[in-house]
C-alpha cells in the first residue's frame, strides 16, 4: 500500500472511559450538577454527532471484547469479567480492530486498560498493536498491595506494563493506590507521544485509549485532589475531561483535527461502589444490569467536514463500531464468522437520518435479559437496581415502551403487546439460530482455538 493512500485515511482517536455513566457529562445532563464542569467534552459534542441512545454490553471485559471483534461478547467466551486465577481474554482466533486496521496500513497503539487477556500471548502487543502501555485487568486491585491479607496469602500484585509488537510485555511498576492516581495523567502523555510519532511516519494512526477513571476506587490525579471542592468523584471527573483536552489539543496543534475521527464513550454504564457512585442521568440501574442505566453511555463522534454537527435518539450499538470504523478506514472484516456490529457509515456521516440497526439482543453474563427493538425493550428478569442483587427470572415477560417510561417502571405484558413483542422476538430468534450455526467460544478456552465445522 503506498503512503499517498495511507494519507488518504483518517486517523483515529479512540477515547473509552471506564464506568462513566449517562450521567456524568455536563452535555449529557451532568456536569455543574455532578460537581464538575466537563467544558472540553461538552465542546467536542458541539463539533461532532452526539448520540442517546448508544448502547453497550453490561460489564468491563465483555464492553471491550465487542469494541475489538464486532461480536457480541457470548460468542467470544468473553461475556463477563474475569475472577482471579481464571484463564482469562479473546482467543487468538478472533480478530481484532486492531489487527484489521495495522493490516490497512494502520500505526496501532493502546493506551490503557486492556480487561481482554492477561497472558503475554492475549495482550494487547500481541493483538494487532504496534505498542502499549497500561494494566492487563482492573483497577480494584489496586487496594492489593496494601492489604495485609493478600500480603500474607502470597496475592501476585497486578502491574502497570508497557509493550511492542513483536516483543514480551515487561513490567513497570505495581498498580497500587498510588499509581492509580498517576496512571492516566501517563497514558494521556503516551498517547499523544504515539501521536506525533505517527505523523512522520506518514501512516494514519488508531490510537486506542481506555482510561482508567473513573472506576472505582475513582481517586484523582494529586493535581486534581480538591480542584472541585465537591470531593474525589467530581475531580476525577475534572481530570477527565482536562485530558481529553489534552489530547484534542495535541491533534490540532499537530495539524491533524480535519483528518482525525474522534471517539468519546464508556465501556458501561456507572459505578454502583460507595462512596463512588455514578449517575445514569434520567435511566434507571447501574453496570452489571440490563437495566438502561447500564446499558446507555454517552458516545460523541467528530470528524470535521465529513461527520455533522447534530443529536440524535437512534439505536447504535458498540459492536457497529468495529464494522463502520473498519470500513470507513479500508481494512478488511472477518468472513469466516457472525458479525453481529452493523454498518453505520451513511447515518454518522449523515447521509441517512436513520441507523441500520433497530435493535439488538441484551445478555448479562450468559443470559439473555432483554431484547431491545425501536423505543421498546421486553425484559425476561426483574429489574435489578444494583448489579449485586441476585436476577430473577420472570414467569411472562414484561414490555416498556422507553419514550413514555424511561426508567422501566410502567410495563404492560408483552401478551398484551404481542405487535411489538414479534419483531423484538424475531432479533432473539436470528440470535439463536445463529449460535446453533457458530456456537459460541467457552470462557477459557484455551489457545489454539479451531471453530467446530
Amino acid at each position: 500500500m503506498s503512503s499517498a493512500t495511507n494519507r488518504d485515511k483518517p486517523n483515529i482517536l479512540f477515547i473509552l472511559m471506564d464506568n462513566l455513566g449517562y450521567g456524568e457529562l455536563g452535555v449529557y445532563g451532568g456536569g455543574i450538577l455532578r460537581g464538575a464542569p466537563t467544558p472540553r467534552i461538552d465542546k467536542l459534542a458541539a463539533d461532532g454527532t452526539r448520540l442517546t441512545n448508544f448502547n453497550v454490553e453490561a460489564q468491563c471485559t465483555p464492553s471491550r471484547s465487542a469494541i475489538m471483534t464486532g461480536r457480541f461478547a457470548v460468542r467470544s467466551g468473553t461475556q463477563s469479567v474475569p475472577i482471579g486465577g481464571e484463564f482469562d481474554g479473546l482467543t487468538r482466533w478472533e480478530v481484532t480492530i486492531a489487527e484489521a486496521l495495522s493490516a490497512a496500513g494502520y500505526a496501532t497503539g493502546a493506551f490503557g486498560k486492556w480487561h481482554l487477556g492477561s497472558v503475554q500471548e492475549r495482550l494487547p502487543n500481541s493483538r494487532g498493536f504496534d505498542e502499549w502501555y497500561g494494566i492487563p485487568r482492573t483497577t480494584d486491585e489496586a487496594f492489593w498491595p496494601d492489604n495485609p491479607q493478600a500480603k500474607a496469602a502470597g496475592a501476585r500484585p497486578m502491574h502497570v506494563m508497557e509493550g511492542r509488537r513483536g516483543e514480551a510485555a515487561r513490567d513497570v511498576a505495581v498498580y497500587d493506590l498510588e499509581q492509580r492516581r498517576l496512571i492516566d495523567e501517563e497514558i494521556t502523555r503516551r498517547t499523544i507521544d504515539f501521536m506525533k510519532r505517527a505523523v512522520p511516519s506518514g501512516r494514519p494512526f488508531y490510537a486506542y485509549v481506555p482510561f482508567t477513571q473513573v472506576h472505582f476506587p475513582t481517586l484523582p490525579n494529586p493535581k486534581f485532589a480538591g480542584k472541585t471542592g465537591c470531593g474525589d468523584f467530581p475531580d476525577s471527573l475534572a481530570e477527565m475531561d482536562a485530558h481529553v483536552g489534552d489530547l484534542l489539543d495535541a491533534v490540532d496543534t499537530l495539524g491533524l483535527r480535519d483528518n482525525t475521527i474522534v471517539v468519546f464513550t464508556s465501556d458501561n454504564g456507572p459505578e454502583a461502589t460507595w462512596p463512588w457512585q455514578g449517575s445514569s442521568g434520567p435511566w434507571r440501574g447501574y453496570y452489571f444490569t440490563h437495566m438502561e442505566g447500564s446499558l446507555r453511555v454517552p458516545f460523541i463522534i467528530r470528524w470535521p467536514g465529513h461527520i455533522p454537527a447534530r443529536v440524535s435518539n437512534e439505536i447504535v450499538h458498540e459492536v457497529d463500531t468495529f464494522t463502520t470504523l473498519a470500513r470507513i478506514a479500508g481494512a478488511a472484516v472477518p468472513q469466516d464468522r457472525p458479525i453481529d456490529g452493523v454498518d453505520q457509515t451513511d447515518f454518522l456521516l449523515g447521509k441517512s437520518e436513520k441507523s441500520d440497526r433497530e435493535g439488538f439482543p441484551v445478555f448479562v453474563a450468559d443470559r439473555l435479559e432483554a431484547v431491545k427493538w425501536r423505543n421498546w425493550k421486553i425484559v425476561f428478569y426483574e429489574d435489578q437496581r444494583d448489579w449485586w442483587s441476585p436476577p430473577i427470572k420472570l414467569g411472562e415477560p414484561k414490555a416498556f415502551d422507553l419514550i413514555t417510561d424511561p426508567k422501566e417502571e410502567y410495563p404492560a405484558t408483552a401478551l398484551r403487546n404481542t405487535w411489538n413483542a414479534a419483531p423484538a422476538m424475531n432479533i432473539v430468534s436470528d440470535f439463536e439460530q445463529s449460535l446453533k450455526k457458530y456456537p459460541p467460544i467457552a470462557p477459557g478456552t484455551p489457545d489454539p482455538y479451531t471453530p467446530p465445522n
